[in-house]
């Protein structure tokens, strides 16, 4: 029988290692001068403790206390009529680095298309939060307990921008997660990753945080925690953990050549994912801030040019028309070096700075121009709105009723001088055939006025077999009688 060498050789470098530390280590206690002390036996000596010599973290009492809060997430798109899911397929040459959760098959079978992430519960009463790519365009998700009950899932609200879902479940005395603080973490601390990669339910991973506020292509409005704990298909909604058992982040996405992990993980902070929570849970809808301006970053030959003592902040490369920005008197050439009191060390921190101030909200700025700073106050506008769940709340974002709606932005509410209403995103089945298109905004319905994503669920439900909607629709209003029954 041979030995393998690596093996061999690992075991005489551990060997060696060792010994070699603890000779170092009684060195240091043990001064050579003194004889009595040299001969005394090695095991009464307390050698201090070195990083090289602390052992591994171990996670199994965090897994065992928290990993019952992480639940499977299952999605079913019904197949359209042309007998694909969505009418539409994905060429995989064309699918960037930066992928989404979900494996999309190049040629998807005709009948419903299935897929699973992961997801956790936040609350005893059964809100779970997930990745929105997950539960897109479902018309059915279920979510299933370690325990291996399931239940039907609807989804509360969506929130693409983020990329974070809510599910509500009906059930109760649920075990939750502890929530983090994500701005505690360090570069280098260890984390956790619990998820359903590939299908295999309550996977657990660790490793280590790579880096913080990562802003990736697509996605500048979230500060990305990267990690290296091994995440792939399945992972997708899933929490991370730090050492104290706090969720930290929703692990979203990964970098990949191959289509499998390569040591680059992308997780949403749970501070971002629970401000949309509780907005979905409030307003029905999620709203982000918005400047107008598109920004690149400061070198430090641009640094010199400007007069900057070195590379910081955002350089404003233009300034779009009538936006909060032009308003501000905001001007191309600025670099912006503080926002709402906080500091931008680089372009990239500002959007996810932006988008995380409610609209309407008044932040001041400090920009440099002309080789001296000048502060200018904004107030901040609202990036254009999603598509949000529709009337009935189903995990379609269709309901009885027919039609995926937003709430109007402040800027379209002033322009078609509205209070309230929701637009008209898509349409289809019952308010389709009355005539119901998108772009139209529904004011009212049965008289009663529409105030929000919500509010139009609310009526539709307490509804019998048909609903009058007053529509508007460009000058004009009129009443539009859809059958629901």
């Amino acid at each position: 029988m041979t030995t393998t060498p690596f093996r061999r050789t690992a075991v005489a470098l551990a060997l060696v290692g060792a010994l070699g530390l603890g000779a170092v280590a009684a060195d240091r206690v043990l001064p050579s001068t003194n004889a009595a002390a040299s001969s005394a036996p090695a095991a009464t000596t307390a050698a201090p403790a070195t990083p090289a010599a602390r052992s591994l973290p171990g996670f199994a009492d965090l897994v065992a206390q928290h990993g019952k809060s992480v639940v499977r997430v299952s999605a079913v798109k019904e197949a359209s009529r042309n007998g694909r899911a969505g009418g539409s397929q994905m060429d995989p040459d064309r699918l960037p680095p930066f992928f989404r959760g979900l494996p999309m098959p190049d040629m998807p079978e005709p009948g419903p298309q299935r897929g699973q992430g992961s997801g956790f519960i936040v609350s005893q009463d059964g809100v779970v939060l997930t990745n929105a790519h997950v539960v897109a365009g479902a018309d059915e998700v279920t979510v299933m307990l370690t325990d291996q009950r399931e239940f039907r899932a609807k989804v509360v609200g969506s929130d693409a921008t983020t990329d974070v879902a809510v599910l509500k479940i009906d059930a109760k005395d649920l075990p939750t997660v502890r929530l983090g603080d994500p701005a505690k973490l360090r570069v280098g601390d260890w984390v956790v990753a619990i998820g359903t990669p590939y299908g295999l339910e309550n996977t657990v991973t660790s490793g280590i945080v790579s880096a913080k506020s990562r802003a990736l292509p697509g996605d500048a409005v979230v500060p990305f925690i990267q990690t290296d704990a091994a995440v792939n298909p399945g992972n997708s909604g899933g929490p991370l953990f730090n050492l104290d058992g706090e969720v930290v982040g929703i692990n979203s996405q990964i970098f990949s050549r191959s289509g499998g992990f390569q040591g680059l993980a992308f997780a949403i902070p749970i501070d971002v994912a629970l401000r949309v929570r509780d907005e979905i849970q409030q307003h029905g809808r999620v709203s982000h801030g918005r400047l107008g301006v598109n920004v690149q970053p400061v070198d430090q030959a641009m640094a010199e040019s400007f007069g900057l003592e070195g590379p910081r902040g955002a350089l404003v490369g233009s300034v779009q028309k009538a936006s909060p920005a032009a308003r501000a008197g905001i001007e191309p050439g600025d670099v912006i070096l503080k926002y709402d009191g906080k500091a931008v060390d680089r372009s990239d921190a500002l959007p996810a700075m932006v988008a995380a101030t409610r609209p309407g909200t008044k932040a001041g700025l400090e920009v440099w121009r002309n080789g001296k700073v000048q502060k200018l106050e904004v107030e901040v506008g609202e990036r254009d709105a999603p598509k949000q769940l529709a009337d009935a709340g189903d995990a379609a974002g269709q309901g009885k009723l027919g039609v995926a709606v937003r709430a109007l932005t402040k800027e379209e509410r002033q322009e078609a001088k509205l209070d309230g209403g929701v637009v008209v995103e898509s349409v289809a089945g019952p308010a389709a055939k009355a005539g119901v298109q998108p772009g139209d905004v529904i004011v009212a319905v049965n008289r009663t006025p529409v105030t929000s994503v919500e509010k139009l669920r609310e009526l539709v439900a307490q509804s019998g077999k048909s609903v009058a909607l007053l529509i508007q629709r460009d000058d004009a209003r009129l009443f539009v009688p859809v059958r629901i029954g």
